[in-house]
């Protein structure tokens, strides 16, 4: 029986091969594919034609929240759980809730950007396909490569191969899934 395919990957030398290859791979308007690079290279997401992140704005959420969460706490506990008029000062004042509301700031927006970035990526994922391939050790040295999975709707082995080729892609092998 053979083993299904999950599809190809081709390695790159330099970083800008790699970029004019992703481009490439983007004009002709493959959507499932990734690069593999040893360290991040600038303009790399444009190429790929990626939007920005939404974990900037779920930060955000979560930071406002932290906030919110912190000024009610210290209007609850003052204002209404436990009043205790003393010396004629207001049952809550947001200079006292400050320091609460800033810390749970912060605390909510880690809490919210790590799940967001689980989230989004699909983590944990302890096993991918791309492992299987016996030079994946090179992508974090010294090259880059451009995996283009199977389940794209553009994908055809002899086409994509091609493209790859074209591309400048030196060595273009069918991953397993």
């Amino acid at each position: 029986m053979a083993a299904s395919s999950y599809g190809l990957i081709a390695t790159f030398e330099t970083p800008a091969a790699l970029y004019h290859a992703a481009e490439k791979v983007r004009d002709a308007g493959y959507k499932n594919w990734d690069c593999i690079t040893p360290f991040p290279v600038h303009g790399l997401d444009k190429a790929m034609g990626l939007r920005r992140s939404i974990v900037p704005r779920i930060s955000l959420a979560g930071g406002i929240t932290g906030f919110c969460t912190g000024m009610t706490m210290i209007w609850w506990t003052g204002a209404v759980d436990y009043t205790l008029t003393v010396g004629g000062k207001p049952l809550f004042s947001p200079m006292f809730a400050f320091p609460i509301s800033y810390e749970l700031t912060i605390l909510f927006t880690a809490f919210a950007t790590i799940g967001g970035m689980f989230f989004l990526n699909g983590l944990p994922m302890h096993y991918h396909p791309v492992l299987k391939y016996d030079q994946i050790k090179r992508g974090m040295d010294d090259t880059f490569f451009i995996v283009i999975e199977a389940r794209d709707p553009r994908f055809n082995l002899a086409n994509t191969r091609t493209l790859l080729e074209q591309a400048g892609g030196t060595e273009v092998k069918e991953l397993e899934a």
